[in-house]
């Protein structure tokens, strides 16, 4: 017969047979049967066997509770789902087996513990389509919820890509259909139809819930989703549905996303060598996450994106408050996740003082506001008031380093409480009262070898050998006899022990119920907690930006209300990093209505990309409201930026180098708008060479005619570069290259004109490739020159220079006459005369 305990283990593990069940036997969670096989290799835990009655065994392994949340992370980062069982019973009380249920399932998205990347969300998100697609997002650990609504399916592709959710909820037919979402952990649930609650839990959002139907619908069903595996939920740290609205941020396809590498790294090294990592000097998990988002959304709000730079320029006028700021913010805690727990019931002791010891801090930065000439700091402050009184509260009521588990007591401080400190001290004074006992009984009876004993069976006892049994006073009562002793009770003993062991029981009660008194408290100022969360992490994402620029030399760039951008002597952030200081070479950009598609011609590894990025990435850092690395720059606003930049194969979906190519060159024609900015390299070079030459000059004419807008091209078809003769909007630059012999020197100097030679041979020598195969490879070369000259270069032509006459004047003469010398610099007019020299030099040996 099946044990009574494993009966009821049966039926609470078929509600919900898809998850690994955690099942509360007094400290451990406890796992039984295939739920054990699987899970013991996982967690690296041993498996061993139980009664499971009848004379069988079943398998089981098990994990301490207060260290549950490690555990959970490793299963559910393993794909599985976990249902948590507990004890929702006194076992003192109950009648037979204590009453079990399931209280949580963890998914992914619904994972809320200390393990969590700190500077990044974790999101559960939805996906709903009716006529539109409607999306919804939530951090559970933080509160962040909003909803999106799109017609188009890439712009759906790009938020999720964004937002890289750790779970998907979507119906059946979504998930049928497309294998997009198969990159992603997907729950696939029917819609029930059935009222979530959502309106009346967020009655201040019924406007914005039926202006977007479908991102309203999304919501209800994620909604749903979380009161089904969380009953009971009542997460007041979600204070508001939020609105993102698509003309308010920039959107940037995942293509675009991974060739700036703006988060995380093209090599696979996570943050380093990103756009983040150069950027990121925050002190706060908050502001961490805030400016991730800043840099993955970048605003098209000029007002805004003024307000923000106003901000960042006032902090770097004040080097002191900096230091101030950032020796306190180094002191804050996570007040989000914090106070998540909180909502969830599942905050200790040391996050309420981890809380105490954030909230301590924020009259220190109210008092730095008040010196500062900072404007927004000011209004941001205004934010971190009226939390003094709950944190001198926890503080004088918390111990200093309190135990995580709640049921142990050590939780309250001396003086908090008059109960706690009777409490404790009848409590703790049992050793002293024993001695004394001890004493004062020996001097009754004379009997010097007199012992207060204590054990678990017969509670305080007192011990007299056989020797001195006719010592032993009349109100002793016999409790047990032993070989050389006997050990007896007296009324007086047995009211004390009731009264010491009751003393303890009840102080780890009281405690308990103070402490949740407490978090309720806490909970009471969620809305004040996190509006002061909210500004600590704006504070900390202006500080950051302030000091890169400082630290860096960035400067505040000009938000143009026109099409124009002038950029004067740009970096690339990233790169200017890893070469260190001095050694990255500035170059100019300017693009305008006249002369918007540049094409760029030159060696590899010459420069052309990591320019193309530099002015994508200054571009996108003036739209998240941060200064630039560049003397000078006029930056319009920009809808959106597109960038193709390499390509490889998608093996999973079987399509080829070319294809894939191909399909982000269409995504960009088909999205792109005049006020776009637009990042091409190579095109058509995964094909053959007149087929790539074809596709190339078409896509070339097609932005120049039917969407001007501002496009940097590179190529290595010299072919094209005959579309500036032919075309208006179209304008040549080329990478200065400095020839010694057989040997280059790269001057990454951008210049107007156009390069007549590829270097690839030159390139192939730096490589390292044998002198053998460079040598049959130049003769190659020539041959091809020879028998079809119009794949390499243009035929050149040999003009004879006049001093007197006025012919039409040579394509150099008319570049030297077109410079901006006053906008030159030194270093810039010294890599053009070098490379004048070069060219003047082919000239002649022709």
């Amino acid at each position: 017969m099946t044990t009574p305990m494993m009966l009821q283990y049966q039926e609470i593990k078929a509600q919900a047979p898809e998850a690994i069940l955690f099942f509360r036997l007094g400290d451990f969670y406890e796992m039984f049967g295939e739920d054990a096989e699987l899970a013991a290799p996982i967690l690296e835990i041993a498996l061993t066997a139980r009664d499971a009655g009848e004379g069988q065994k079943i398998p089981m392994c098990g994990v301490p509770f207060h260290a549950v949340e490690h555990y959970l992370t490793k299963l559910v980062n393993a794909g599985y789902k976990v249902a948590i069982c507990e004890q929702v019973q006194d076992p003192r009380l109950a009648k037979g087996i204590v009453k079990r249920e399931i209280v949580r399932i963890i998914t992914p998205g619904t994972l809320t513990d200390s393990s969590q990347p700190e500077k990044s969300n974790v999101f559960l998100t939805a996906v709903f389509r009716d006529t539109e697609w409607g999306l919804a997002f939530l951090d559970l650990s933080t509160g962040d919820f909003s909803i999106f609504q799109t017609p188009h399916w890439e712009t759906v592709v790009s938020e999720i890509e964004r937002v890289h959710p750790a779970e998907i909820v979507l119906p059946p037919n979504l998930y049928q259909r497309n294998k997009f979402w198969t990159k992603y952990y997907c729950t696939v649930r029917q819609i029930t139809g059935k009222n979530s609650g959502l309106l009346e839990r967020f009655p201040a959002q019924a406007g914005l819930l039926l202006e977007l139907p479908a991102g309203a619908k999304a919501a209800e069903n994620l909604w749903t989703y979380i009161q089904e595996n969380i009953p009971g939920l009542d997460p007041s740290h979600i204070l508001e549905i939020q609105n993102y609205r698509q003309d308010q941020w920039m959107i940037l396809d995942p293509w675009s996303r991974r060739n700036l590498e703006l988060t995380e790294s093209l090599r696979g090294f996570g943050k380093k060598g990103t756009l983040l990592s150069v950027l990121d000097l925050t002190k706060t998990a908050m502001g961490g996450r805030l400016l991730r988002r800043w840099i993955e959304q970048p605003l098209l709000v000029h007002s805004e994106i003024e307000r923000r730079l106003n901000a960042v320029e006032e902090f770097t006028n004040d080097s002191l408050i900096r230091t101030d700021l950032f020796k306190l913010l180094s002191g804050v805690y996570d007040l989000e996740r914090l106070i998540a727990r909180v909502s969830f019931g599942n905050a200790n002791a040391k996050d309420l003082l981890a809380l105490a010891q954030t909230l301590a801090v924020l009259p220190q930065i109210n008092e730095l506001a008040q010196t500062s000439q900072a404007k927004l700091f000011k209004v941001l402050s205004q934010s971190l008031q009226g939390l003094d009184r709950l944190a001198h509260t926890l503080r004088e009521a918390l111990i200093e380093d309190p135990p995580v588990s709640l049921k142990e007591g050590n939780l309250i401080k001396a003086g908090y409480s008059q109960e706690v400190d009777e409490l404790r001290t009848l409590a703790s004074g049992a050793k002293e009262w024993i001695a004394r006992l001890e004493s004062v009984e020996r001097e009754r009876t004379g009997i010097r070898s007199l012992k207060v004993g204590y054990n678990k069976v017969f509670g305080y006892f007192l011990e007299v050998t056989h020797a001195n049994q006719h010592l032993v006073p009349s109100d002793y009562i016999r409790k047990q006899t032993l070989a050389n002793a006997e050990r007896y009770i007296t009324p007086a003993l047995k009211e004390y022990e009731q009264k010491v062991l009751g003393a303890q029981d009840r102080l780890i009660q009281v405690e308990y119920e103070l402490f949740l008194k407490l978090r309720e408290e806490v909970r009471a100022h969620t809305a004040e907690i996190l509006t002061a969360a909210h500004a600590l992490a704006e504070i900390d994402v202006f500080l950051s930006l302030a000091e890169v620029a400082v630290r860096y030399h960035y400067i505040r760039p000009e938000m143009g209300e026109g099409y124009e951008l002038k950029i004067r002597e740009g970096r690339h952030p990233v790169v200017e990093q890893m070469l260190g200081a001095g050694e990255f070479v500035p170059n100019d950009t300017h693009i305008n209505s006249q002369n918007h598609l540049a094409l760029i011609t030159g060696p590899n590894m010459a420069g052309k990309s990591t320019y193309m990025r530099q002015v994508a990435l200054i571009v996108l850092m003036a739209h998240i409201g941060s200064f630039v690395p560049a003397r000078q720059a006029l930056i319009p606003l920009v809808d959106r930026i597109f960038t193709r930049v390499g390509a490889s194969d998608d093996l999973a979906s079987g399509q080829s180098t070319f294809m894939v190519e191909m399909q982000e060159v269409a995504h960009i024609l088909r999205h792109a708008t005049v006020k776009s900015l637009v990042i091409l390299d190579e095109i058509g070079r995964g094909t053959a060479t007149f087929d790539g030459l074809s596709i190339a000059w078409a896509a070339v004419e097609y932005l120049n005619e039917n969407l001007p807008a501002k496009v940097l091209f590179a190529t290595h078809y010299h072919e094209l570069t005959q579309l500036e003769e032919k075309l208006e909007g179209i304008f040549n630059l080329h990478v200065a290259v400095k020839e010694q012999g057989e040997e280059i020197v790269f001057l990454h100097k951008i210049l107007p004109g156009r390069a007549d030679r590829s270097y690839g041979i030159q390139v192939a020598r730096i490589a390292g490739l044998p002198e053998s195969l460079l040598r049959k490879a130049k003769a190659l070369l020539l041959e091809f020159e020879d028998s079809q000259p119009h794949l390499n270069q243009e035929p050149r032509k040999v003009t004879q220079f006049s001093l007197f006459n006025e012919p039409v004047l040579h394509p150099l003469l008319q570049e030297i006459a077109a410079l901006e010398v006053d906008d030159m610099t030194p270093r810039q007019a010294l890599a053009y005369l070098f490379d004048v020299r070069e060219r003047l030099h082919s000239l002649q040996t022709l």
